[in-house]
């Protein structure tokens, strides 16, 4: 049992929550049950040490026996060391570490995808981790990533994802004009999500083409330059008063119509 809030190994695994450790590293932080519960089921392989109160283990019987089958072991921690470890003030009684298990973009395009999401200079750690599970749930073939977005393995984008992080593959840290030089290769067309486009529903035919949709910037959107690498650019329309909206939002509508067009036959 671990007790001690202060000893080195509870130190190492809270500097986790910091970007220059996990870089340093190559590990990030999983908290709560549901997180410990998806690596667990997807990727076993990543998982480097499990923390777990008694109580925690006692009201999910279930982890324990999937990281028996996983051949994880799980270390029993007080309830004030696993406050010292987490990001959250409630890590409901789990917190894990486990490895940073990228792609490369080259990968992600190798075996002719049909729809991909391509963050550019996506900030906000929830909009990060709310796309990621969007494209998770639509049924996209990857996620990639350019350098000016968000670290993925924050820990507020890791909880965003809900365990979506484990699902599909996320290349980190992209070019973008080499991402859309792979897309087009792969014979994919890009397009791009712009208040400044066409209207969407005029052009809705052209999604059952193989898509990486382009996300841009929380507040400025996409650069001109990054634009212009679009092969189509779209935007959602706006029914009622609203000025606009979340970028996770309208990523999640972009890439639900696309999967709707093209499972259409199915």
């Amino acid at each position: 049992m671990l007790e001690n809030p202060r000893s080195p190994r509870v130190r190492a695994v809270a500097k986790l929550t910091k970007r220059s450790a996990r870089q340093e590293t190559g590990l990030f932080l999983l908290e709560g049950p549901q997180a410990a519960r998806e690596a667990l089921a997807y990727r076993p392989d990543t998982l480097v040490e499990v923390f777990a109160t008694p109580g925690a283990l006692e009201r999910h019987p279930e982890l324990r026996a999937a990281a028996d089958e996983a051949g994880v072991d799980i270390l029993f921690a007080s309830e004030a060391v696993l406050e010292a470890m987490a990001d959250t003030v409630t890590p409901q009684g789990i917190v894990a570490v486990a490895r940073q298990s990228p792609t490369s973009v080259r990968e992600v395009f190798a075996n002719g995808p049909k729809l991909v999401a391509i963050c550019e200079e996506v900030r906000d750690p929830g909009n990060l981790g709310t796309i990621i599970r969007a494209a998770d749930a639509a049924g996209a073939d990857a996620v990639v990533l350019t350098g000016r977005t968000v670290d993925p393995y924050n820990p507020k984008v890791v909880r965003s994802t809900t365990g979506s992080l484990f699902h599909l593959p996320i290349a980190v840290g992209a070019d973008l004009a080499v991402a859309v030089e792979r897309a087009h290769e792969a014979g994919m067309q890009v397009v791009a999500a712009d208040v400044k486009g066409d209207e969407f529903l005029a052009n809705r035919v052209a999604l059952t083409r193989p898509t990486a949709w382009l996300f841009g910037n929380e507040a400025r959107g996409l650069e001109d330059e990054a634009l212009a690498q679009a092969d189509l650019a779209l935007r959602l329309p706006i029914y009622g008063a609203a000025e606009s909206l979340n970028l996770a939002t309208a990523a999640s509508v972009c890439l639900y119509e696309t999967a709707f067009a093209q499972r259409a036959g199915e």
